[in-house]
């Protein structure tokens, strides 16, 4: 399984999300997973990257989380517990890391 983390550095959330995903990968028994970090500059590089928003999470080159097919240049909100947050919920994250 390849999990990418893709943001532009503006994010002030991507380090949360790869908080998250880090937790989801020990909570699934993979702790040792790696997590590949993608900074991407420019709006061509993040639709190139796939990315549907900052930050967006790619699990084996799919976003599991994508609000639709079109690439995105702008912060990203996930629906969480309370509202929206800037990055997945840890039980979501589990479920696409399963």
């Amino acid at each position: 399984m390849r999990i990418e983390l893709v943001y532009f550095e503006d994010c002030p959330n991507w380090k949360l999300a790869h908080a998250r995903v880090r937790a989801a990968l020990a909570a699934v028994g993979r702790p040792d997973a790696a997590v590949h970090l993608h900074l991407v500059r420019s709006p061509a590089e993040a639709e190139a990257a796939g990315m549907h928003g900052s930050p967006t999470i790619l699990v084996d080159g799919r976003d599991p989380f994508a609000p639709s097919d079109s690439a995105v240049w702008s912060c990203r909100l996930y629906p969480g517990e309370k509202g929206l947050e800037g990055a997945p919920s840890l039980a979501d994250l589990m479920a696409a890391l399963r």
